[in-house]
């Protein structure tokens, strides 16, 4: 092999077509280990790396570390984040706490959400890339729905919008993680939603009498 050859196989390209075949089979070899008892600690590059029977540089080509490969299995774990009707806001915000009502019952069943959401308070990196690349997202997505709905009319424009989104996720965070014995029924999202926008629609203006 020539020296050019070998710094092409050595050095990764960027703009490298995604072999998500192979992403997967990692990821599914990080499930297996988690699976199987080991925890985020004792998780190592290298021991996926030879898990999944492939080099060490394979992995860091499409993760910058165990944080980021752990998200994406989280992400793969989890159900789909949804995608908005855009009807209308209350539309919206129901398909949002659908998705969390969903997340709760998949964390109740599958050990692999359940050990790894426990284990990554102990691990601040992972916390926080999980945080950056999921969780705050999916929030900017809950209050730009409340912001549109806000500009359409659907909402109060006195109303602070981070607080409301905090007062539509909650109910459902409390059932879903806070309280594992709690009923997340199919209905619960359309209940929250309905309940809260009862207090917090615009107030239509007495009709004048003569």
């Amino acid at each position: 092999m020539s020296p050019a050859d070998s710094a092409a196989v050595e050095q990764p390209v960027r703009g490298r077509p995604r072999n998500e075949a192979l992403e997967r089979a990692i990821i599914e070899v990080t499930m297996k280990l988690l699976e199987d008892g080991v925890s985020l600690a004792e998780m190592s590059i290298e021991r996926i790396a030879r898990t999944a029977g492939v080099g060490k540089a394979t992995i860091y080509r499409r993760w910058s570390g165990k944080e980021a490969l752990f998200v994406d299995v989280l992400r793969a774990a989890e159900p789909d984040d949804p995608e908005l009707p855009g009807t209308s806001m209350r539309d919206d915000l129901v398909v949002l706490l659908e998705a969390l009502r969903r997340r709760g019952l998949a964390s109740r069943s599958s050990a692999i959400l359940h050990n790894v959401h426990a284990q990554m308070k102990s691990s601040p990196q992972i916390w926080t890339a999980y945080h950056n690349t999921v969780i705050a997202p999916r929030r900017r997505l809950g209050v730009e729905v409340l912001r549109r709905g806000q500009e359409n009319g659907e909402l109060r424009a006195d109303l602070d919008l981070e607080l409301i989104n905090d007062i539509f996720v909650g109910p459902m965070l409390v059932r879903a993680v806070l309280r594992p014995d709690a009923d997340l029924p199919e209905d619960l999202p359309e209940r929250i939603v309905d309940s809260l926008l009862a207090g917090l629609r615009p107030v239509s203006p007495p009709d004048a009498h003569p």
